[in-house]
């Protein structure tokens, strides 16, 4: 590589892993694999976190690993080593090919077929090592965390200020001509705030996490955004139960744009677990909702050239107009389903949720106007999706709204519907668009849910 910290950073470069990539796959041959496929990676990283102006933790981490599977026919076999040497490579190998001798044929495992994988994959600039020290990073989370307490004297507590730098890189390679990799990096600053005393204690966060730290908003503005959400709920009350509109704040539409993404990925669909069986060409979102896929933003934190099978990934709709266009499939579960993988093995590739009804002007107190009197939420507890019946009953806490503006503060509720309804009855999507990992969108505006209180 031509950067010059990633002799400092890694123990390998790019060609020398790609060199044991082929050995290892030169080893599955010999000794009697039909095909294999293995994943070479090192990664180097610094996290630090402060708690009221002093050290609390510092981890620094160099690891690596390689991981191969070996397919003798319809069978397959896992193994995986953190030694490098030639002796452990070859007895990783030939502990997978044991596996594989034992275990049942399947016949929808092996590898993508060759005309599906990325044999030149583009560079899409993932790569931005960050070049901070210990004492760097602890300053950067205490002036976080200094922060968020000049906000107000009411911040009494903090959570902690976190300041995280990774930097990684990887080979893949199958026994199908594939052989791809590259290096990126994924760096955090968070902070959590504690404001109030005693029972009327309220805490909230914030983060930013970004490939390239050039890019990071300050820790200022981190930390004084996580104090100024936890003041925004002191003072909280409850709600007796209602139906009433509910505005999901950006960061948790996000979580509703993954939960759509698990109720139509391979797994789920073959096995049938999921409220959306059979759901391709059907329309499930109102016509003014789009989803779109485009792996290859460059710098992106969701952009990958090829996805865990070294599947080519590509742009496309999702769904349009509201009408489901392709699911999230793997090579695996697409041949379950009898279809093809769509290159998403491993997951989902800078997914953002639209509308056509979105106006530039449509933006936070926007979205409060559009949802008139009803409940903004900004903080959901607990796992509450059953993801074959799509019900959905979550802690909340968040704001009352009326005529457009917050009015207080409300916690100890429910919320409940279900998720098939709830993604039928999206009335609008906010302009406040927010990237978090691989999805991005606004605020969602839902018609109506059922609103538990005291």
């Amino acid at each position: 590589m031509s950067d010059p910290h990633f002799s400092q950073m890694f123990s390998h470069t790019q060609d020398q892993l790609q060199q044991l990539a082929r050995d290892v796959l030169g080893y599955a041959k010999a000794q009697g694999g039909t095909d294999c496929e293995v994943d070479f990676s090192e990664g180097s990283g610094l996290s630090v976190s402060v708690r009221k102006n002093r050290i609390e933790t510092i981890e620094q981490n160099r690891d690596k690993g390689m991981g191969v599977t070996v397919h003798i026919g319809q069978r397959r076999g896992n193994a995986s080593t953190s030694d490098f040497s030639t002796a452990a490579l070859k007895a990783t190998v030939e502990a997978a090919y044991n596996i594989a001798r034992f275990t049942a044929e399947d016949d929808c495992g092996g590898l993508p077929d060759a005309d599906l994988l990325e044999m030149s994959p583009p560079d899409l600039q993932l790569f931005y090592p960050w070049d901070i020290d210990t004492a760097g990073a602890v300053e950067l989370a205490k002036r976080a965390e200094a922060a968020a307490f000049a906000v107000d004297p009411r911040v009494t507590n903090s959570e902690g200020a976190g300041v995280h730098a990774q930097q990684s890189h990887f080979v893949s390679a199958n026994s199908r001509g594939f052989m791809g990799g590259y290096p990126y990096s994924r760096h955090t600053v968070s902070m959590a705030a504690i404001a109030g005393r005693g029972a009327g204690m309220q805490r909230d966060d914030w983060y930013v996490s970004v490939r390239d730290a050039a890019r990071m908003a300050s820790p200022e503005a981190i930390g004084r955004y996580a104090a100024e959400r936890a003041l925004a709920k002191l003072h909280a009350r409850s709600l007796a139960t209602r139906t009433c509109p509910v505005l999901f704040e950006a960061p948790l539409a996000i979580g509703l744009l993954g939960a759509y993404v698990q109720a139509t990925s391979g797994g789920a669909l073959y096995r049938k677990s999921t409220f959306f069986v059979d759901s391709l060409g059907q329309q499930v979102l109102p016509s003014h909702v789009q989803i779109h896929e485009d792996p290859h933003v460059i710098g992106a934190v969701g952009s990958a050239p090829f996805d865990d099978e070294g599947v080519k990934t590509r742009a496309r709709d999702v769904v349009k107009d509201g009408v489901v266009q392709g699911y999230f499939l793997s090579t695996y579960s697409a041949r379950k389903l009898g279809m093809q993988t769509t290159g998403n093995a491993g997951g989902s590739h800078n997914l953002t949720l639209s509308s056509s009804l979105t106006t530039p002007g449509d933006d936070f107190p926007a979205m409060l106007r559009k949802l008139g009197t009803g409940l903004l939420v900004t903080e959901l507890m607990g796992q509450g999706t059953n993801y074959v019946t799509g019900d959905y009953s979550r802690g909340a806490s968040g704001f009352w709204v009326e005529n457009g503006v917050i009015q207080y503060p409300v916690e100890e509720i429910t919320i409940a519907g279900n998720m098939k309804d709830m993604l039928a009855q999206i009335v609008a999507v906010g302009a406040d668009t927010m990237m978090r990992g691989t999805k991005q969108t606004g605020s969602i505006l839902i018609e109506k849910m059922v609103v538990g209180g005291a």
